[in-house]
């Protein structure tokens, strides 16, 4: 550390060491007044910033009104929800960096002030008093006369004690100036990283969220420019009617004349009739002509009319079988007629004759309709009432539907512990780490995030498209399951998780949780009952047997006296479960198709792309395929492992599943980027395995994905990612692959036949 005032000066206290003290002092009081502007300048932006979000959460706000305002409209609806929640989080992430702004900046600029610069400034205050004894001891001590020995031993007995004082003094001085030279540099240094790592946090949130909402809004754009050729050619036929209809001769103000028995909707006849009242007075409300003038249909064999489009209709008449209809001559108005009942009659009054004579026909036409359809009302009943296999089928659709129509939200906050965070608590979790297996608030995803995608990779359980095999894989594990992994020592060495809020505790928590994984019993193996590993052993071998069956006669040759041999060590390895490392642990449970073990193998340090020397190099992706889950294949692959990875024999996964006939598998390594070209040591690719074992699903999801990747590399740097052909196939298959396998092995076993 390169000392700003020199200790050997400071005992002579010379002018250099003056100079150099008043240069410091002025150094250190500017030090004072740009400090203390900065964090003025830091409230002032940090109380602008949080004005900033309260008036942005309002603008949310008013998004989400008016979404829900356009309930009627479901692509509005959907687009303002996602946006607005899509605002939600960045106000969020905001809030976030304020807050550290807060701590990086304010707190640790503040604290250096008040403890540092304190002690700086007491540490002067005594330099100056004890220097300023010291020059009057020295004055003193000049001013004795020589004859007064008793004065001069006096002085000089008080200039030693004051120059030792002095001395003392000066150096903790000195000491105190160079150690707060050197640590405003690291203090200030420091403040503005943090505020800058913040700053990189909040910049990389925004660019994930935004990242994630990208496709979404280029679909939206591109369905928006369809919505405004669509809007103008709307607009030009409406132009076009409209002039059609300014055409037409206006001189009758006559309405629509003809009525319509067979009408879609029911309604016979509608329109204006005035209504004379039907108190004992008959008048007619010439005042208020409003009062009595409504809005009259024949429907469902009635006679109804109603003020107001959102009024109940009032019946006039229950049945019109009862009425007759007649003209109203012997009154003093115009164009009037009477529907008689047998218990009331009902005096009307059209605009005109005309309406008045197609009011009368309608009415007329309407009972005798109203006779003719009372025979066929009866069987129409029975027919409803009588039950049959349709309408159990429909009942079975609609279950169905309402099945696929469940949410990725609701399907994973069903497994045990997953409606709350799994590292806070928080209720109602709306993120979800996908190589993990679990769900999260909002905040501890943005922790999550900051880790990195090696240790936790998150998606919105609302705003991003699921796939099947990844729900398939979020439901196999949950919050409960990893916690007991990842949380098994926490009770044991005392440590209480963070609560909602704390943001601070939550980062220390997740980091030591997941990356260092101080809370995971690394000693404890979970272990299956020795009957369970004797059958697992055995269906290995078997699986291994059935492999090498399906491949050709010299590759049967060779293959079988190193199956016979992995058979061997098989047994060994399956049934010694108790000192497995982590590796062949979790080898062992990507056979067994447990997920939960094989999480607790990765907590343990196991490694995902680990091989086992004495099964020809194997790795646990190989051994997924070969006990045939797709969902954990995704797992491994979720957890970084090399779909290209290949055994001693040359086969990569994607040659194993080729082997089997896992269509689901191979469609997902596909789609993993493995490599269709690598050869094992035969010579044969994936696809000439494919074609040799006769299997046509492969084979043809093979070529597509050959000739897609030949289109790529025609289009060059900047061509499509692909044909949408393929990219529907390969998404047929993955639906297939999870929802209905069996429908694949079907089609495998019928391809096999021929």
């Amino acid at each position: 550390m390169k000392m700003t005032v020199d200790f050997e000066e400071c005992l002579k206290d010379s002018p250099r060491f003056r100079a150099a003290l008043e240069e410091v002092e002025g150094d250190v009081a500017e030090l004072e007044l740009k400090l203390d502007k900065l964090v003025k300048l830091c409230i002032a932006m940090i109380d602008t910033g949080k004005a900033f979000c309260v008036a942005n959460k309002q603008f949310m706000n008013g998004i989400r009104d008016l979404a829900q305002y356009s309930s009627n409209d479901a692509v509005v609806e959907t687009s303002l929800t996602k946006f607005s929640d899509s605002l939600q989080e960045m106000i969020n992430f905001h809030t976030i960096l304020f807050d550290q702004t807060q701590r990086s900046i304010k707190a640790q600029l503040q604290n250096f002030v008040k403890e540092d610069l304190r002690k700086f400034k007491d540490a002067k205050k005594q330099f100056e008093k004890v220097s300023e004894e010291k020059e009057n001891a020295l004055v003193k001590n000049a001013q004795v006369q020589r004859n007064k020995q008793h004065e001069v031993e006096e002085a000089t007995n008080i200039l030693t004690a004051t120059r030792k004082c002095f001395r003392h003094i000066a150096l903790d001085y000195v000491l105190q100036i160079n150690v707060l030279q050197s640590k405003r540099r690291s203090e200030i240094l420091k403040s503005m990283l943090s505020f800058m790592y913040a700053h990189l946090a909040f910049f990389h949130q925004g660019y994930d969220l935004f990242s994630e909402l990208g496709p979404y809004m280029k679909d939206l754009g591109a369905q928006l420019d369809r919505l405004v050729v669509d809007a103008a050619k709307e607009k030009r036929e409406m132009e076009q009617k409209h002039s059609t209809i300014q055409q037409k001769d206006f001189s009758s103000d006559d309405s629509k004349l003809e009525y319509n028995v067979d009408a879609a909707n029911g309604i016979v006849m509608e329109g204006y009739l005035f209504k004379r009242a039907s108190n004992a007075f008959k008048t007619w409300n010439r005042k208020k002509p409003d009062h009595i003038r409504r809005w009259f249909s024949i429907q469902n064999n009635q006679l109804v009319y109603q003020k107001k489009f959102k009024d109940n209709p009032t019946v006039v008449v229950e049945d019109l079988r009862l009425c007759t209809v007649k003209h109203c001559e012997d009154i003093e108005r115009r164009f009037c007629f009477e529907v008689v009942s047998p218990t009331k009659s009902c005096m009307l009054q059209a605009d005109s004759e005309k309406l008045r004579q197609a009011w009368i026909k309608a009415v007329q036409t309407s009972i005798a309709t109203a006779y003719r359809e009372k025979g066929d009302e009866s069987e129409k009943l029975d027919k409803k009432s009588s039950p049959s296999t349709g309408s159990l089928d429909s009942g079975n659709e609609s279950k169905d539907k309402l099945l696929k129509g469940e949410s990725a939200l609701q399907r994973v906050q069903c497994i045990p512990g997953n409606a709350s965070c799994c590292d806070c608590g928080l209720a109602d979790p709306r993120w979800a780490s996908i190589n993990l297996g679990i769900t999260l608030c909002i905040e501890c995803s943005g922790i999550h995030r900051s880790l990195g995608v090696h240790f936790s990779k998150v998606r919105s359980l609302t705003l991003d498209t699921w796939e099947p095999e990844l729900l398939k894989l979020m439901c196999e594990l949950g919050n409960d399951v990893m916690n007991r992994v990842y949380e098994a020592d926490v009770e044991k060495m005392g440590i209480k998780k963070p609560q909602p809020g704390q943001r601070q505790e939550k980062e220390a928590y997740i980091r030591a949780k997941y990356v260092e994984r101080k809370f995971v019993d690394k000693y404890s193996i979970s272990s299956s009952p020795p009957e369970q590993e004797k059958k697992i052993a055995s269906k290995s071998c078997e699986e291994k047997r059935l492999s090498i069956s399906k491949l050709g006669p010299s590759e049967q040759v060779r293959a079988s006296p190193q199956s016979s041999e992995a058979e061997r060590q098989d047994s060994s390895v399956f049934l010694d479960s108790k000192h497995l490392n982590p590796g062949l642990q979790l080898y062992r449970a990507s056979y067994e198709k447990n997920l939960p073990k094989m999480a607790e193998a990765l907590a343990r340090g196991a490694d995902v792309n680990w091989a086992n020397s004495e099964e020809n190099k194997a790795t646990p992706l190989i051994q997924a395929v070969l006990g045939g889950s797709l969902v954990t294949c995704e797992f491994l692959l979720q957890n970084g492992a090399n779909v290209n990875q290949r055994d001693v024999q040359g086969r990569g996964p994607l040659h194993h599943a080729t082997v089997l006939g896992h269509t689901g598998q191979v469609c997902l390594f596909l789609k993993r980027g493995a490599n269709q070209h690598a050869t094992d040591e035969e010579g044969k690719d994936p696809l000439s395995i494919a074609v040799e074992a006769a299997n046509a699903d492969i084979v043809t999801l093979l070529r597509l994905a050959r000739m897609n990747e030949e289109m790529r590399e025609s289009e060059g740097l900047y061509g499509q990612p692909g044909d949408e052909t393929y990219q529907d196939i390969f998404r047929d298959f993955s639906q297939m692959a999870s929802n209905n396998p069996e429908k694949l092995n079907r089609f495998q076993q019928d391809s096999q036949k021929f």
